[in-house]
């Protein structure tokens, strides 16, 4: 495969994902939000709190991917390999890590707030889990992109 057709489909997975993105955002989250204050109108006052953390953590989510389309265009450009790609796979793991954090601490407090339940704090540690892991990932693909971009860059110079 080609960088420029990798480059094209990272390209289209990036707008997919922030298509379905998007949908989950604007159209099923309030929708479920809205039925289970319609079932329990106890926890009617929870919504709009809880709205606006899901909204707030989708930002970091939209900015990732932006990241990753500057990336896909770098790889399509033919600078797979480049010192910018590695500072924007680390601004990648810095934002999945943060937001993940961001996600789980916000669970915690609306425990706190009679806001939340402990099974859902529980299994925010999913959410949690998976930020590391891709936090994990991206910083270390940062590691090696930038090692592969000074290896590339003695190569140059060598020749």
């Amino acid at each position: 495969m080609s960088q420029s057709v990798l480059s094209k489909w990272l390209k289209l997975i990036i707008v997919a994902v922030g298509l379905c993105g998007l949908l989950v955002y604007a159209w099923v989250v309030p929708s479920l939000g809205q039925s289970v204050a319609a079932e329990a109108p106890e926890f009617a006052y929870c919504y709009r709190p809880w709205l606006i953390l899901i909204w707030v953590t989708a930002v970091p989510c939209y900015v990732i991917l932006a990241l990753g389309w500057k990336i896909s265009k770098n790889i399509g450009n033919d600078r797979s390999f480049s010192e910018e790609n590695a500072k924007l796979l680390k601004w990648i793991a810095v934002l999945a890590a943060a937001d993940a954090g961001f996600f789980f601490v916000m669970n915690i407090i609306f425990l706190f707030l009679n806001m939340n339940h402990p099974g859902i704090v529980l299994m925010s540690l999913i959410v949690l889990v998976a930020g590391v892991a891709v936090s994990a990932v991206a910083a270390a693909l940062s590691h090696l992109v930038k090692k592969a971009a000074g290896l590339q860059e003695q190569s140059d110079l060598t020749i």
